[in-house]
Protein backbone atom coordinates (compact mmCIF):
# COMPACT_ATOMS: atom_id res chain seq x y z
CA UNK A 1 0.00 0.00 0.00
CA UNK A 2 1.27 3.46 -0.90
CA UNK A 3 -0.05 6.99 -0.78
CA UNK A 4 -1.56 6.46 -4.23
CA UNK A 5 -3.73 3.55 -3.04
CA UNK A 6 -4.13 4.59 0.60
CA UNK A 7 -6.99 3.26 2.68
CA UNK A 8 -9.70 5.91 2.97
CA UNK A 9 -12.11 6.27 5.88
CA UNK A 10 -14.86 8.94 5.71
CA UNK A 11 -15.79 10.98 8.75
CA UNK A 12 -18.31 13.68 9.50
CA UNK A 13 -17.58 16.36 12.06
CA UNK A 14 -20.21 16.41 14.79
CA UNK A 15 -20.97 19.00 17.45
CA UNK A 16 -19.26 16.81 20.07
CA UNK A 17 -15.99 17.08 18.10
CA UNK A 18 -15.85 20.87 18.23
CA UNK A 19 -15.21 23.76 20.58
CA UNK A 20 -17.53 26.75 21.03
CA UNK A 21 -16.32 28.21 17.73
CA UNK A 22 -17.34 25.13 15.76
CA UNK A 23 -13.69 24.13 15.15
CA UNK A 24 -12.51 20.59 15.86
CA UNK A 25 -10.71 20.32 19.19
CA UNK A 26 -7.09 19.30 18.54
CA UNK A 27 -7.19 16.02 20.54
CA UNK A 28 -10.07 14.72 18.43
CA UNK A 29 -7.82 14.37 15.39
CA UNK A 30 -6.12 11.56 17.30
CA UNK A 31 -9.48 9.78 17.59
CA UNK A 32 -10.11 10.15 13.86
CA UNK A 33 -6.68 8.70 13.06
CA UNK A 34 -7.09 5.84 15.56
CA UNK A 35 -10.44 4.85 14.05
CA UNK A 36 -9.02 4.95 10.54
CA UNK A 37 -6.12 2.65 11.51
CA UNK A 38 -8.59 0.22 13.10
CA UNK A 39 -10.72 0.26 9.96
CA UNK A 40 -7.62 -0.31 7.82
CA UNK A 41 -6.96 -3.52 9.76
CA UNK A 42 -10.64 -4.55 9.46
CA UNK A 43 -10.58 -3.94 5.72
CA UNK A 44 -7.85 -6.60 5.52
CA UNK A 45 -9.79 -9.03 7.74
CA UNK A 46 -7.40 -8.49 10.63
CA UNK A 47 -9.39 -8.60 13.87
CA UNK A 48 -7.71 -6.64 16.65
CA UNK A 49 -9.91 -8.48 19.13
CA UNK A 50 -8.72 -11.86 17.79
CA UNK A 51 -5.12 -10.65 18.00
CA UNK A 52 -5.66 -9.60 21.60
CA UNK A 53 -6.88 -13.14 22.36
CA UNK A 54 -3.55 -14.34 20.91
CA UNK A 55 -1.66 -11.97 23.26
CA UNK A 56 -0.85 -9.53 20.45
CA UNK A 57 -1.72 -5.85 20.64
CA UNK A 58 -0.74 -2.59 18.97
CA UNK A 59 0.02 0.57 20.94
CA UNK A 60 0.98 4.02 19.74
CA UNK A 61 4.68 4.52 20.48
CA UNK A 62 5.30 7.87 18.79
CA UNK A 63 3.40 10.46 16.80
CA UNK A 64 4.35 13.59 14.87
CA UNK A 65 1.34 15.67 13.97
CA UNK A 66 0.95 18.84 11.92
CA UNK A 67 -2.23 20.87 12.07
CA UNK A 68 -2.64 22.73 8.79
CA UNK A 69 -6.22 24.00 8.88
CA UNK A 70 -9.08 23.52 11.31
CA UNK A 71 -11.93 21.19 10.47
CA UNK A 72 -15.39 22.56 11.17
CA UNK A 73 -18.79 21.38 12.29
CA UNK A 74 -20.60 19.36 9.59
CA UNK A 75 -17.49 18.94 7.40
CA UNK A 76 -17.39 15.66 5.52
CA UNK A 77 -13.78 14.57 5.42
CA UNK A 78 -11.60 11.57 4.64
CA UNK A 79 -8.72 10.10 6.61
CA UNK A 80 -6.17 8.60 4.21
CA UNK A 81 -3.91 5.97 5.82
CA UNK A 82 -0.99 3.93 4.52
CA UNK A 83 2.02 2.18 6.01
CA UNK A 84 5.35 3.90 5.43
CA UNK A 85 7.62 1.37 7.16
CA UNK A 86 6.91 -2.10 8.45
CA UNK A 87 9.47 -3.56 10.79
CA UNK A 88 9.69 -6.71 12.88
CA UNK A 89 7.65 -5.27 15.78
CA UNK A 90 6.41 -1.88 14.59
CA UNK A 91 4.58 -0.14 11.78
CA UNK A 92 4.86 3.52 10.85
CA UNK A 93 1.74 4.94 9.26
CA UNK A 94 1.19 8.20 7.45
CA UNK A 95 -2.29 9.58 8.02
CA UNK A 96 -3.76 12.61 6.34
CA UNK A 97 -7.14 14.22 6.98
CA UNK A 98 -8.39 15.88 3.78
CA UNK A 99 -11.49 17.77 2.74
CA UNK A 100 -13.56 17.19 -0.40
CA UNK A 101 -11.16 19.26 -2.52
CA UNK A 102 -8.16 17.21 -1.36
CA UNK A 103 -6.78 19.96 0.88
CA UNK A 104 -4.81 18.62 3.86
CA UNK A 105 -6.21 19.73 7.20
CA UNK A 106 -4.02 17.57 9.43
CA UNK A 107 -1.17 15.12 8.84
CA UNK A 108 0.44 12.63 11.22
CA UNK A 109 3.22 10.08 11.19
CA UNK A 110 2.25 7.42 13.70
CA UNK A 111 4.48 4.63 14.91
CA UNK A 112 2.64 1.71 16.48
CA UNK A 113 4.47 -1.02 18.35
CA UNK A 114 3.34 -4.63 18.46
CA UNK A 115 3.40 -5.78 22.08
CA UNK A 116 2.29 -8.57 24.38
CA UNK A 117 -0.64 -6.94 26.25
CA UNK A 118 0.30 -8.55 29.58
CA UNK A 119 3.96 -7.58 29.65
CA UNK A 120 3.91 -4.66 27.19
CA UNK A 121 7.14 -6.04 25.72
CA UNK A 122 7.66 -5.91 21.95
CA UNK A 123 6.56 -8.95 20.00
CA UNK A 124 6.87 -9.84 16.34
CA UNK A 125 4.07 -8.78 14.02
CA UNK A 126 2.52 -11.88 12.41
CA UNK A 127 3.67 -12.26 8.79
CA UNK A 128 0.11 -12.38 7.42
CA UNK A 129 -0.54 -8.92 8.86
CA UNK A 130 2.61 -7.52 7.28
CA UNK A 131 1.69 -8.92 3.89
CA UNK A 132 -1.98 -7.86 4.12
CA UNK A 133 -1.40 -4.22 5.01
CA UNK A 134 1.41 -3.92 2.46
CA UNK A 135 -1.04 -4.56 -0.40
Amino acid sequence: MTEENAFEWPITIYYEDTDLGGIVYHANYLKFFERARTELFRSHDVSLQALFAQQISFVVRHMDIDFHKGARLDDRLVVRTWPVKIRRASIEFCQVLVNNTGETLCKALVQVACVHPGTMKPTQIPEYIKSEISK
